[in-house]
């Protein structure tokens, strides 16, 4: 069980920005994450940075942690000019990025470029054009493809990524076709729970749930020819019916990961804690969460 954070970009780089990222280095986590979202929810009239620029002064900070997005999608992304920006992430980080990807929803981002929200169907076949795109240009030299909803005419990926034959996607699914496109181009899978039970389930209804997504996760690498032990399962925290509480112990942690960890979970983010913010958790928890926790979960 690896155990990773989550770093909201919601304070200025140099007034505790830099040392949130630092600071998760030192304490040891196997991935730092970000959000990719242009705002979010309840932070939308707050401070809210950009992904990549933040990833990119994060990277020069830092010698060994992991970093990346969870996560990217294509509300407000496409995929040339995206490959491009991680090219260049993926070379000042050293070869230390994960690409973070789902279909989006129907938040800020959804209509902050002056557009009507997608449909559930439309997310779904553009991210189903997205991410193969994405996927060759991390990883030809040169690139021309004509879609429904992108297009590329001789874009460069020279010199491609550092990390070969690219930089890895964490793949966050749940429905058919998405598990389809994780299993195809995906070297690790993400979820957040079922959303139809985060605020009205129990946590036993929870673990179910995700036993039954990794079990579709298996079927649809099976049908693309993959193991699925092969893919790492990452679960950002948070978002389930047990809400904060795995977070207010160390020995509440141990369990909720634990259990998770039975049914195939590889890899847990949680929120760095940003007080006044559905987020604001307990800092010596959290910092103890991070350097006990992992030994205790094996």
């Amino acid at each position: 069980m690896r155990l990773s954070t989550v770093i909201l970009p919601v304070r200025r780089w140099h007034e505790g920005g830099r040392d949130e990222w630092t600071a998760a280095e030192s304490l040891g986590f196997h991935a730092a994450y970000t959000y990719d979202h242009l705002s979010w929810r309840s932070f939308r009239d707050k401070t809210w940075f950009g992904a990549v620029p933040t990833l990119t002064a994060a990277a020069a900070a830092t010698e060994r942690v992991r970093l990346g997005t969870l996560v990217t999608s294509p509300n407000f992304r496409h995929p040339v000019t995206l490959a491009k920006e991680l090219i260049s992430l993926d070379d000042v980080s050293g070869g230390r990025v994960t690409l973070g990807i789902g279909a989006g929803g129907t938040g800020f981002d959804a209509t902050a470029l002056g557009q009507d929200p997608w449909s559930p169907r439309e997310r779904a076949d553009r991210f189903g054009e997205f991410v193969p795109l994405l996927d060759r240009l991390l990883t030809e030299d040169a690139v021309t493809h004509e879609g429904t909803y992108y297009s590329a005419d001789e874009a460069r990926g020279i010199p491609g990524c550092v990390q070969r034959p690219r930089l890895p996607f964490a793949v966050a699914a749940t429905g058919p076709r998405g598990l389809a496109i994780a299993a195809r181009h995906g070297q690790a899978w993400v979820t957040t729970g079922d959303p139809k039970i985060a605020s009205t389930g129990t946590s036993e209804e929870s673990l179910k749930a995700i036993r039954g997504q990794i079990d579709r996760l298996g079927k649809a690498c099976a049908a693309a020819g993959r193991d699925v032990a092969e893919m790492d399962k990452i679960m950002l925290a948070g978002f389930t019916p047990d809400g904060d509480a795995p977070m207010r112990s160390l020995d509440a942690f141990v369990d909720f990961a634990g259990r998770h960890a039975e049914l195939g979970i590889t890899e847990i983010a949680i929120h760095a804690p940003i007080p006044d913010s559905v987020f604001a958790g307990d800092r010596t928890v959290f910092e103890r969460i991070a350097t006990e926790a992992p030994a205790q979960l094996g």
